[in-house]
């Protein structure tokens, strides 16, 4: 007895033996079970757990002792917010044990069909492959600690449905695979999949060129026969035509050589010069 009793005080950072953290969000009882029955059988002391282990009489301080310690233990490895739903006064480690349980196993049929109404509503969206899949095995993690486990086939008929349109094509062959692939297998294929699809849209992006304008593209200033300080004119070819032939003076009806050019910068400024009759 004093050997086990040693060997049970032992134990000073419970953390390190149970690194598990249980929570009623994350609903990860029976790993946390597992993790606890395990450390207590170790240490010889997981009698206190399943009611095996009970005092000599009132007064039996080892027993208590030992008793204190596997307390300590499931106290130190759960959330604050179910420490303070569990935490009772003068109750032993098997009572804190089975309230535990208790609270974890009496919803469970309320959980496993919040869960799996999750699970067939579940889409990838904006989720990389790997962030689905994890969100995948969460919930039929869940669904197991909630007595409600999920066949593997299921889970990737669930997996195919979330999907999205651009994974049709290993959808099908995933679907119609034969013999039906494992969760794992199917997770690896798609995760191929969205890496071959990522490289063909990286390189099917088009190039921007950006030509720069050189000297010699750039158009050459019009001639200007601007006189008197006058803004250049801005015509067309045909316009251009016309006051070419008055600046010259051969008119069909000009009459008055050299006096084009004077003629055409007075009808400019707005007013016209008739000839003498």
């Amino acid at each position: 007895m004093a050997q086990i009793t040693n060997k049970a005080f032992g134990v000073t950072h419970i953390k390190s033996y149970i690194p598990l953290v249980l929570d009623m969000q994350k609903m990860n009882y029976d790993a946390w079970r597992e993790l606890v029955e395990t450390h207590c059988l170790s240490f010889g002391v997981s009698g206190h757990l399943d009611g095996t282990s009970l005092p000599a009489n009132a007064e039996d301080t080892p027993w208590k002792e030992r008793d204190g310690l596997v307390k300590m233990s499931i106290y130190g490895t759960i959330s604050s917010s179910l420490l303070d739903m569990v935490l009772k006064t003068r109750c032993s480690a098997r009572d804190l044990w089975v309230i535990i349980e208790n609270l974890f196993r009496d919803n469970k049929e309320a959980w496993a069909i919040q869960l799996e109404n999750e699970l067939r509503t579940l889409t990838i969206g904006d989720m990389s492959i790997h962030d689905y899949c994890q969100k995948l095995k969460n919930l039929t993690d869940l669904l197991a600690n909630v007595d409600s486990p999920v066949t593997d086939r299921a889970v990737v008929m669930h997996m195919l449905n979330g999907l999205s349109e651009k994974f049709d094509n290993i959808h099908n062959v995933i679907k119609h695979r034969s013999p039906f692939p494992s969760f794992s297998v199917a997770r690896s294929m798609l995760l191929m999949e969205e890496d071959r699809i990522s490289k063909n849209t990286k390189s099917s992006t088009p190039q921007v060129l950006h030509v720069a304008t050189t000297q010699a593209d750039a158009p050459s200033p019009q001639p200007s026969n601007n006189r008197g300080g006058q803004q250049p004119q801005q015509y067309n070819h045909g316009n251009y035509r016309n006051n070419q032939n008055i600046g010259r003076g051969r008119g069909r009806n000009n009459n008055y050589r050299g006096r084009g050019r004077n003629n055409w910068n007075n009808n400019q400024s707005g007013w016209v010069q008739q000839p003498p009759a």
